[in-house]
């Protein structure tokens, strides 16, 4: 960095010195690549493959798995490794996910346009966009994107499209020495300019830099795992050491066991309880849950970028829209036109045909080729092209189809001011006409106005207006309105979620098209006059709903605001001036017209540009959220009974009640495979806020009465109660207590019943009842039928356990109704 210091300042003097008719030539070309001046972007994200890889899979919790599954393996114990599948699971999901976010931010790129057309030895000449270096002259034409930023230097009708930039929808006129940003689009006219800043330093990149830093979407079902496993990262040690000494005094003290060699099966004892309180199944299933739903967007045309995205259109109350390209399709169409004058000047007709037709006529002037027609009957003399500073054209004819005379076309308030002597209005009807057209604006409507000057020529090299103009006839353009807009703010209304309109275009024009779609509003709210003060704009985020004139940094500023209000945001857009603040958003919805910036870091994408898709994301994100606080409770049971068993049996001396083979059985039967068809099926409860709350006021209670009931069965068989069965009968009959209580808070979860749940439920039950007859399943699991006594015990314990989890399902449906 310390050499390209040292070498710019001469090279700008140079520039400023060398001729700009030439260009640059080779040697001057090839010296600012060797310096570092050319138009390369660096293309790092936050985080390599390497660093994505080391996230996922060097965690404590993995770390834990693993040594656990080494050490079955070192004691010949396989069998009891079963669980090591759904880390393996956890880790790939959680790899493939991240580094398909991490490739599609590594793509990002604001310029789509893959040549650059520069002026090199007085010649022209197409290059890569990366090819270009600093003083460099840009050879701009109509249809061009502007590679890197640059100053004018040669101006004829030269206007570029800003929109994807700083979302204002109106082209800018760009004289000699004005700026031309780079991502902008030349719409009209041609120039030539000089490129100042290239690569990283130019707007566009600059813009894009804050996107490319990788930040995962706000997930609460996420969070509220990451919390939990936070928990349990505490209470894993002290648990396993309390779980190690019970082993260990159960089998006659630590020396005695070690002597014996009994140490070997305490510490499978030890892996199982500790294995037992990490929910692997719920992270993975969570995940699947996840994926599936992504699957089914995508065959409805919505690409999800992240799969924890599925759940965040159910949760947003606040949406925020930009208007050009989300609301409406970001095109101007000719909406009709309203005569002025009582006899209508003559050739009118055929003026507005010739200004359709115009090699140099801006966007608003080529809408009118579908009504107007030239077939050049009246050639022109003299012309003026269309400025955004002058905002007017003029055609002169002279005879023809048209009496001697020129033809205007502009902003009526600019058309129509009288320059005469006399004052306003002298009789020409320029007062009515003005009047007109401030009713059709307040409408929401763009309005031009077509004006006729008898016997006046109006010369290239001098755009003035004359004196007196006469209005003839009034033309009206509109923003074409997604055709699905009105349904689907309808639909996001109903549902209870908020929504704000931001955008670059001037309030008034904005608050129209929120009328328009059927929104209640007043006039916008100028985003000019936006306080600094951070408490001052929350207040006015809360009572506003159309915002026009929004900077790229104050929509980022402004879903801040909301956020901080405690509001779940979503913001759609199109532009890159929407990147930041869809960065910002909990959720960022891109159109598939969106600049690829704005596709890079949305969550979604609507990939056929369909706004009435969002209703369906919505149902697909409540039917996870649903889903998986439903099986959460599940898994969530398993880690509660498996701590306080962990616990109570350690600290009473008792050994840990089975092997984690056994665990593997119930849990298969009581919450894993029945979680995964109830994670998928059909949901349309409402998001409510908190998830984990919930889960766990049932959870934790529900884990508590099964320990209970396991510690009942253990201390009914240690004190004599029974027949005289080892410990493989205890193991047993722990396996059927456990998995009835399961069966029963399955049951209980998967409610309201109907026939596709009530079918996994009975499909549990009977494969319960198929394994424990099993040979191969007994030998395998090694599970045995107990003796008379304790299976009757095992089953009192199991109907004791399962009433006490009806009582619980009754007192938690009371606190949190359906």
């Amino acid at each position: 960095m310390g050499e390209r210091r040292r070498h710019r300042p001469e090279l700008l003097r140079r520039r400023v010195s060398g001729p700009a008719a030439a260009g640059l030539s080779q040697g001057e070309v090839a010296s600012r690549m060797r310096h570092g001046l050319a138009n390369l972007v660096p293309d790092t994200t936050s985080r390599s493959l390497w660093e994505i890889i080391r996230a996922n899979v060097l965690t404590l919790f993995n770390a834990i798995v693993v040594t656990s599954f080494i050490l079955l393996l070192l004691l010949g114990s396989w069998q009891d490794a079963l669980f090591g599948l759904a880390a393996v699971g956890n880790a790939v999901i959680g790899v493939v996910q991240e580094y398909r976010a991490k490739r599609s931010l590594d793509r990002l790129a604001v310029l789509e346009a893959p040549l650059a057309r520069v002026l090199r030895d007085s010649t022209v000449q197409e290059i890569a966009t990366a090819d270009v270096v600093l003083d460099d002259v840009l050879v701009l034409r109509a249809g061009d994107q502007v590679t890197a930023d640059a100053v004018v230097l040669e101006s004829g009708g030269l206007e570029a499209d800003e929109s994807l930039l700083t979302g204002e929808s109106d082209p800018v006129d760009r004289g000699t020495g004005t700026e031309v940003l780079s991502g902008s689009i030349i719409v009209a006219g041609r120039g030539t300019a000089r490129v100042v800043r290239v690569g990283a330093e130019s707007f566009a990149s600059k813009l894009a830099a804050d996107a490319k830093r990788f930040s995962l979407v706000n997930s609460e079902i996420r969070n509220s795992l990451n919390r939990i496993l936070g928990w349990l990262t505490w209470a894993l040690l002290p648990v396993a050491l309390i779980v190690a000494n019970g082993e260990m005094q159960s089998r006659g003290g630590w020396e005695e066991a070690i002597a014996s060699g009994a140490w070997t099966s305490a510490l499978v004892g030890v892996i199982a309880s500790v294995i037992a309180m990490v929910p692997l199944g719920l992270v993975l299933l969570s995940s699947v849950a996840f994926a599936v739903g992504g699957v089914r967007l995508a065959g409805n045309k919505v690409l999800i970028q992240e799969l924890a995205a599925v759940e965040g259109l159910a949760r947003v109350d606040v949406l925020c829209l930009d208007k050009t390209g989300t609301l409406t399709e970001g095109r101007i169409v000719f909406d009709g036109v309203h005569e002025l004058a009582e006899h209508a000047e003559p050739g009118w007709e055929h003026a507005l045909g010739w200004f359709a037709t115009d090699p140099e006529a801006n966007a608003t002037s080529r809408c009118l080729a579908a009504g107007f027609e030239h077939d050049g009957g009246s050639p022109a003399v003299s012309s003026v092209p269309f400025s955004s500073a002058r905002k007017w054209s003029s055609v002169t004819f002279d005879g023809g189809r048209t009496r001697r005379g020129t033809w205007i076309l502009g902003a009526p308030e600019v058309v129509l001011t009288d320059r005469s002597a006399a004052g306003p209005d002298t009789g020409s009807g320029t007062g009515a006409a003005l009047g007109m057209a401030g009713r059709l604006a307040a409408s929401g409507l763009r309005t031009v106005v077509l004006a006729y000057a008898d016997g006046t020529t109006i010369a290239a090299g001098d755009a003035t207006l004359p004196a007196q103009v006469k209005p003839v006839v009034m033309l009206t353009f509109r923003e074409q309105i997604r055709p699905d807009a009105r349904q689907t703010l309808a639909y996001f209304r109903e549902e209870g979620v908020e929504l704000k309109v931001i955008s670059g275009d001037d309030p008034r024009t904005v608050a129209a098209i929120a009328r328009a779609v059927g929104l209640v509003v007043g006039d916008g709210y100028d985003a000019r006059h936006l306080p600094a003060d951070p408490g001052l704009l929350e207040k006015i985020m809360d009572t506003n709903t159309v915002f026009g004139r929004v900077s790229p940094e104050q929509k980022k500023d402004m879903v801040a605001a909301l956020q901080r209000r405690g509001h779940t945001v979503a913001m759609t857009g199109d532009g890159v001036n929407d990147v930041l603040a869809l960065k910002e958003a909990d959720l960022g919805i891109a159109m598939n017209s969106a600049a690829p910036a704005t596709k890079a870091v949305a969550r979604l994408v609507l990939l056929d540009g369909r706004f009435d898709r969002l209703p369906g994301v919505l149902a697909e994100g409540r039917r996870v959220i649903a889903n998986v606080e439903r099986v959460s409770k599940l898994f969530l049971s398993k880690t509660a009974y498996s701590v306080a068993i962990a616990v109570t049996f350690g600290l009473l001396n008792l050994q840990f009640p089975f092997l984690p083979r056994q665990l593997s059985f119930t849990d298969g039967l009581t919450i894993g495979i029945p979680a995964f068809f109830l994670a998928l099926f059909a949901n349309t409860r409402r998001y409510r806020p908190g998830f984990l709350r919930r889960s766990l006021s049932f959870s934790v209670p529900a884990g508590l009465i099964v320990a209970a009931s396991l510690l009942g069965l253990a201390v009914y068989a240690n004190t004599g109660g029974h027949s005289g069965a080892g410990p493989g009968a205890l193991q047993s009959a722990s396996v059927l207590t456990l998995a009835g209580i399961g069966l029963w808070i399955l049951m209980v979860v998967a409610r309201p019943l109907d026939a596709k749940k009530s079918a996994v439920v009975l499909a549990m039950c009977a494969a319960l009842l198929i394994l424990v007859n099993l040979p191969p399943a007994q030998e395998f699991f090694h599970l045995a039928l107990p003796p008379a006594d304790m299976l009757r015990a095992a089953a009192a314990a199991a109907v004791g356990g399962g009433l006490a989890i009806e009582l619980l399902a009754w007192i938690h449906g009371r606190k949190f109704p359906r």
